[in-house]
């Protein structure tokens, strides 16, 4: 792997949808250079909403390690909407400010879109009208009704896009060649019958 950026944070809430980050960070963890690590606004576990407890790794407040940050994972989850997470959207606007790809699904977009963060780019999520109830959205022209949503290194998915998510996350950090990311992708999204 050329890129020697080699750490991929994912940022835990309380009920966070463990989900629809798994088939990303096992494949990045697991078979690349890459390591996932947890990042989250204290120390303290966070439940998933299949009640899994995750350690956290690092505190949002302290993280200082970006030349060595190649993308940050959000997964959904129950806690965005009910939660400001000042800490959080900070730390987001920071990462875009550095052009540090940022990958958010689910729950997470409409986070994003309540601290403005997707105003000016392509983007996509659970529904336009969600979107339109946050404070600070005015990205309505750069809405795109779809399962998946690239620009300017922030990727958005809606619930059902698991399996996009990952792919899209796998190519923009190059795990593998473009053949054996379309063959990944194929296998997970329609299934693999020998």
């Amino acid at each position: 792997m050329s890129n020697n950026k080699n750490e991929v944070l994912i940022v835990l809430t309380e009920q966070w949808n463990d989900w629809e980050g798994s088939y990303a960070i096992a494949v990045l963890n697991s078979f690349s250079d890459y390591e996932v690590k947890t990042i989250a606004i204290d120390y303290a576990p966070k439940k998933s909403m299949g009640g899994i407890n995750a350690s956290i790794d690092y505190e949002i407040g302290d993280y200082e390690n970006f030349n060595n940050l190649a993308m940050v994972i959000l997964p959904g989850g129950l806690s965005w909407e009910e939660n400001e997470y000042i800490e959080i959207a900070n730390f987001i606007k920071k990462l875009i400010g550095l052009h540090i790809p940022v990958a958010a699904i689910c729950g997470a977009t409409t986070f994003l879109c309540k601290h403005g963060l997707l105003n000016n780019v392509k983007h996509t999520g659970d529904s336009l009208e969600l979107f339109q109830q946050q404070k600070e959205y005015k990205g309505e022209a750069f809405y795109i009704p779809a399962q998946i949503v690239i620009d300017n290194k922030i990727i958005t998915a809606n619930e059902t896009a698991a399996v996009e998510f990952a792919y899209e996350i796998f190519k923009i950090l190059k795990i593998d060649s473009d053949e054996e990311l379309v063959q990944w992708y194929d296998n997970f999204k329609n299934g693999a019958i020998q």
